[in-house]
């Protein structure tokens, strides 16, 4: 691993260790994720597949990708529109709320399940892509003190899309270029398979 990478892993575990340090107002975040729900559901379970459940997702990460969104890190109309609304407080709010949060089962692709394990747990070996799990976890639970995103429960179609967005480089906000550095070796089909897999952890 380059030195840049490792730098910025650090800046932003510290920003991490800063997060958990500052208690969040959880029902403050429940009364502020009003605006959010049309999109991401009341309880953080999204509806439509198009946007992505929060249910469940470590604070730490909501909040890193709410402060991108903010400041430009990460490009979206909608989301920049929203976060335009919220303060740094009522981000770590908002965030904690939806950690709190129940994720619900999601639908997905029963028979991609089999190839989609394969890549998760033992990565794609022809074009040396890691196993999804070493940062994931085997469970899909992530980790949040090492900035790392839950993915149970998340839409396969939202995992697909950004996967697509992170090769194409429309989403550029992983750090050390991980992502983009996993999902340029993976084929459409492989990106299909995992999510499909990742629907279905329970």
């Amino acid at each position: 691993m380059k030195a840049s990478q490792i730098g910025a892993i650090v800046l932003v575990l510290s920003g991490l260790a800063t997060f958990a340090a500052n208690a969040a107002d959880i029902e403050a975040g429940k009364t502020k994720s009003a605006v959010c729900a049309a999109c991401h559901g009341v309880d953080g379970n999204s509806a439509n597949a198009a946007w992505p459940s929060l249910a469940g997702q470590h604070a730490s990460y909501i909040y890193k990708q709410l402060k991108d969104f903010k400041e430009g890190r990460r490009v979206n109309a909608s989301m920049t529109a929203m976060v335009a609304l919220l303060n740094d407080t009522d981000m770590k709010n908002v965030a904690a709320y939806y950690e709190g949060q129940q994720p619900k089962s999601v639908a997905f692709d029963g028979e991609l399940i089999s190839a989609g394990e394969n890549i998760y747990r033992g990565g794609i070996t022809e074009t040396s892509v890691a196993a999804c799990m070493g940062c994931h976890s085997p469970g899909g639970t992530g980790n949040g003190p090492a900035g790392w995103p839950s993915l149970k429960g998340q839409h396969p179609e939202y995992i697909v899309t950004q996967l697509k967005a992170f090769k194409e480089g429309i989403r550029t906000n992983d750090v050390g270029k991980m992502m983009r550095n996993v999902s340029v070796r993976m084929s459409d089909q492989e990106m299909k398979s995992v999510a499909a897999y990742i629907a279905g952890i329970q």
